[in-house]
């Protein structure tokens, strides 16, 4: 007679320190975007950044409306594209391992916008369109081969590591073939970049993001019965090629999409799912937490490189020397327990 209440209660605990972590979390991340805005070469207060934003004031418009906001905003929206899409594909894949920069498909938006950079000579706008084309077409590639006569986690993972060995010694070969004056160019788009960011390159992001996480939380009950397999998950009612071919679409197409505005920035897609797991447990589908990780790390990558260092590097750099450890801590953890 006690156990369903308990449950019952138990959930409602469980929901609720949920919700008080993404709160938390998203404090956080107000406060870093308020750092983000009135520090730098010129700090302001955050009277004079609400006045400039408000337009009663133009002292530092420039500044924080043309140069500050646009990165701070970049930021967010690229931080949960790749947080989420993170999350996405090491949920249905089942492994840690299975981020999208590392089984290839950002590696295909990559290739297209280094080709256009380097050889082409096309406007960043341009760019940006052919690179979310190209990933979503990659991703599609990688998802036929790997699909034989059944979904295989395990042999997409392959392929996709096989795909990105072979976009990444093509990336070499245009580098080395480049004119030198075009390469910094390139290299600078490569690590993951915030500078340049203008607001008219945001909308289109924003709406991407927006309807994409949309349909990923309409879908999430889907994706936690997948998780159990494709055997239960259509036992439980789920149309399981569906549901999984819409779940990567829009992983995809927030991949291609964030890599397009910002680079490929490193590891975010790849830390922010387990750090999200690691704070609110496994119970939760942890897609807005995810969300917000993924936005905290871009955001505070981008703050400690323009900051709190020598020199400033790119939020790429900074990043990457987060997720360097992990994954070789993440290799080490599962050749002991035998899953390599």
């Amino acid at each position: 007679m006690t156990t369903e209440p308990s449950i019952f209660i138990g959930i409602q605990k469980r929901r609720r320190q949920y919700v008080s972590t993404l709160c938390l979390l998203l404090l956080v991340l107000c406060a870093l975007a308020c750092l983000n805005l009135t520090i730098g070469e010129k700090n302001y207060s955050i009277y004079q950044v609400l006045h400039v934003l408000t337009g009663t004031s133009q002292e530092g418009a420039y500044l924080i409306t043309r140069l500050r906001l646009p990165r701070t905003l970049a930021a967010i929206l690229s931080g949960i594209a790749f947080g989420v899409a993170g999350n996405i594909f090491q949920t249905l894949l089942r492994n840690p391992l299975a981020s999208p920069d590392i089984i290839g498909v950002s590696t295909g938006s990559t290739v297209a916008a280094v080709y256009c950079i380097l050889f082409l000579n096309l406007s960043r706008g341009i760019v940006s369109v052919i690179s979310v084309f190209a990933g979503i077409l990659v991703a599609f590639c990688i998802y036929r081969i790997s699909y034989t006569d059944r979904f295989s986690a395990n042999r997409l993972i392959l392929v996709g590591i096989g795909m990105q060995a072979f976009f990444n010694a093509l990336i070499n070969w245009m580098i080395l073939k480049a004119a030198e004056y075009d390469v910094p160019t390139a290299m600078r788009w490569m690590t993951g970049n915030l500078n340049g960011i203008v607001t008219d390159s945001l909308p289109l992001l924003f709406l991407v993001v927006i309807f994409s996480l949309t349909c990923i939380l309409l879908l999430r009950h889907g994706m936690q019965s997948l998780t159990l397999g494709d055997e239960y998950a259509i036992i439980l009612g789920v149309r399981v090629r569906i549901v999984r071919a819409a779940l990567i679409l829009c992983s995809v197409m927030l991949i291609a999409f964030a890599t397009a505005i910002t680079g490929p920035i490193s590891s975010i897609a790849f830390l922010s799912g387990p750090i999200a797991t690691k704070i609110c447990g496994k119970s939760q589908a942890n897609i807005l937490s995810s969300a917000l990780v993924g936005a905290l790390l871009v955001l505070g990558g981008d703050f400690i490189g323009q900051n709190l260092l020598f020199t400033r590097y790119p939020v790429g750099v900074i990043t990457g020397l987060l997720g360097a450890p992990y994954l070789i801590y993440l290799l080490i953890q599962n050749q002991k327990g035998g899953r390599i």
